[in-house]
């Protein structure tokens, strides 16, 4: 094993109970509807669904269907637990292996996911483009990418090494996020995301 390998199971096991026990608490209290919660460093996020944010998400899901077919793995907002302290995600939309699986704890695996993006509120930006990219840079998640509707633009994060990414493509609203040079072989086309 490597350090870092030896860094993410040491978290791990420390953190799904404490995860799975924080996440049964959430389950039993009043959260309104239309809230995602998410654990971001042992700290709770809740976050209201925008129809700007829903749309986003829409089209993302709708060209990932486009590549990838309608039984795909693809989900949003369904928890999936990251290396770190304490990171319970529910990422906006994550694409998972075909043959991806739910560990024995009855949770999808990290190591299954291919793709993910995160759509930008303005109560959580400070963790879709810090911890949560630093923990999906350790997953070493091929491809994030981060879809602003305050300024109108999309950022490409691929090449994930030792808890970062390697690159970093902006693209404005209108443009092409190309990823046809990573494993998901797909343009996202942005000229239809809308804009907050």
């Amino acid at each position: 094993m490597t350090v870092l390998e030896d860094r993410i199971a040491m978290a791990e096991s420390d953190d799904t109970s404490w995860l799975d026990e924080m996440f049964e608490l959430l389950e039993k209290l009043p959260v309104p509807e239309g809230f995602k919660v998410e654990i971001v460093e042992g700290a709770i996020h809740m976050s209201p669904q925008r129809d700007v944010h829903w749309d986003t998400i829409r089209k993302i899901i709708w060209a990932l269907e486009d590549r990838f077919g309608r039984r795909a793995m693809l989900f949003s907002d369904v928890r999936i637990d990251f290396p770190g302290q304490r990171n319970g995600f529910a990422p906006d939309v994550a694409k998972l292996r075909d043959d991806a699986q739910k560990d024995s704890t009855g949770h999808w695996r990290y190591q299954d996911v291919e793709f993910i993006a995160e759509v930008i509120s303005k109560d959580t930006a400070q963790n879709d483009y810090g911890p949560k990219k630093t923990a999906y840079a350790l997953a070493e998640v091929p491809v994030y990418v981060i879809a602003d509707p305050y300024v109108g633009k999309c950022r490409l994060f691929t090449h994930p090494k030792d808890g970062d990414y390697m690159s970093d493509t902006s693209i404005i609203y209108g443009g092409d996020v190309d990823m046809t040079a990573t494993p998901l072989d797909l343009t996202l086309k942005t000229d239809e995301f809308p804009r907050d």
